[in-house]
């Protein structure tokens, strides 16, 4: 099971240049399910970016790497935000999409997030 950040572990990390992600639902359609996740993450440029994801559930007991499902839209892989603060990127995160600011994980632990919502399944 992933490890949820702190309110100063996330943003510290973010400030520091390593991204967070949190898991935020699915979408169960007729045939087909769509998984809904965001990034945070700081750019070049010392902007935050809030990167909102929508794919196709591609996964199964072997494969988990939800970086490589399927988008619903291959030429927009994302919808994109920019703030610049930390701050503006996080209150962005929850007043849009209703994250959840005790249910980030470091990046790259996504994955331990679908794992746990295939096992609920």
């Amino acid at each position: 099971m992933a490890k949820y950040l702190t309110i100063e572990q996330l943003r510290t990390n973010i400030s520091l240049g390593k991204p967070v992600e949190q898991w935020l639902s699915h979408e169960s359609k007729e045939d087909y399910t769509i998984l809904k996740w965001l990034r945070i993450y700081k750019e070049r440029d010392q902007t935050y970016s809030v990167n909102y994801i929508e794919c196709y559930d591609d996964g199964d007991d072997d494969f988990i790497d939800i970086y490589e499902f399927s988008s619903l839209d291959p030429d927009e892989l994302y919808f994109s935000n920019s703030f610049d603060s930390v701050g503006g990127a996080l209150d962005f995160s929850v007043s849009n999409y209703s994250a959840s600011l005790d249910k980030f994980v470091t990046g790259g632990m996504i994955q331990e997030e679908y794992i746990l919502y295939r096992s609920l399944l």
